[in-house]
């Protein structure tokens, strides 16, 4: 029997990382829409999308999601499946995040489930908006970064505060520390806690990442790589760009036995539709 295909998203650049961090991470559309073809080059098959202020500072706004998609599209078409983010970045409340996710309905978003449920006076509307979101065509990837938030997840699921039915989840190993470095075997943990037909994804943070991604791939999850939580390849040296972190991504996905999926099979597995009121299949 074959194995199931895995997804490979990139994570080009997220909230924090600027130029001085790296010269190559993509953080106009013009830059995005660049980076998109060199990786769908190299083996990608979404694209996790974060905009930016043009000083570089995190951004959540509609308009400038729908100029980057835009930029992206003309560029590589609907080869990736685009995927935006809802992250605070410290700088949005839960309202706020809200709010922009209201106003773009995107086709497909990530939300953290400390952010949007962290607080028990945020549920409701959180779990209002993601409802609403679902029944519009939405698909959401509920991030996690820890067994905990996991459970959490899976409690506020028991509860009705969150769409019923299986998940697509974010597992997050390691976060932003000096060295940032992600442990492999923290991965068995967030397994634990897994519902039966929930789907997951595993992104990781500095020169583990490779192996965290191997191991994800190994056991039948899906993987994120990226400069948004790494930038360097498995010896430690800085990676020229991300199409550079996808291709050795794709090399460990294959040596598992599995194949990368393309788009259309990425939104196939997703249930992915069209997004109400963006212009714009994501």
């Amino acid at each position: 029997m074959s194995l199931s295909p895995c997804l490979l998203m990139v994570a080009p650049n997220g909230a924090r990382r600027v130029y001085h961090d790296h010269p190559a991470i993509p953080l106009t559309p013009e830059e995005l829409a660049r980076d998109a073809q060199e990786c769908l080059a190299a083996g990608a098959s979404a694209m996790h999308v974060h905009v930016r202020e043009a000083g570089g500072r995190h951004l959540l706004d509609a308009g400038a999601y729908r100029d980057a998609i835009s930029a992206i599209k003309e560029t590589v078409g609907d080869q990736l499946l685009l995927q935006v983010t809802s992250e605070a970045g410290g700088r949005y409340s839960p309202s706020e995040q809200r709010d922009v996710m209201e106003a773009l309905q995107p086709g497909y978003v990530s939300i953290a489930v400390r952010e949007w449920f962290g607080d028990a006076h945020e549920v409701q509307a959180s779990g209002e908006l993601c409802r609403y979101l679902a029944s519009c065509g939405t698909h959401i990837q509920y991030i996690v970064y820890s067994p905990e938030d996991l459970t959490h997840f899976n409690h506020l699921r028991e509860q009705g505060d969150v769409p019923n039915g299986p998940a697509f989840l974010l597992f997050v190993l390691g976060r932003y520390v000096d060295p940032p470095i992600a442990d492999p075997s923290r991965l068995p943990g967030f397994l634990q806690a897994l519902m039966a037909g929930d789907h997951w994804v595993v992104c990781a943070f500095g020169p583990t990442e490779g192996d965290c991604l191997a191991l994800a791939a190994q056991q039948g999850g899906h993987t994120r790589v990226g400069f948004e939580n790494n930038l360097w390849r498995s010896d430690g040296q800085l990676a020229t760009n991300n199409a550079e972190l996808v291709a050795a991504t794709k090399a460990r996905i294959e040596a598992t036995g599995r194949r990368v999926m393309n788009a259309s099979e990425a939104r196939r597995f997703l249930a992915l539709t069209t997004a109400a009121n963006t212009g714009v299949t994501l």
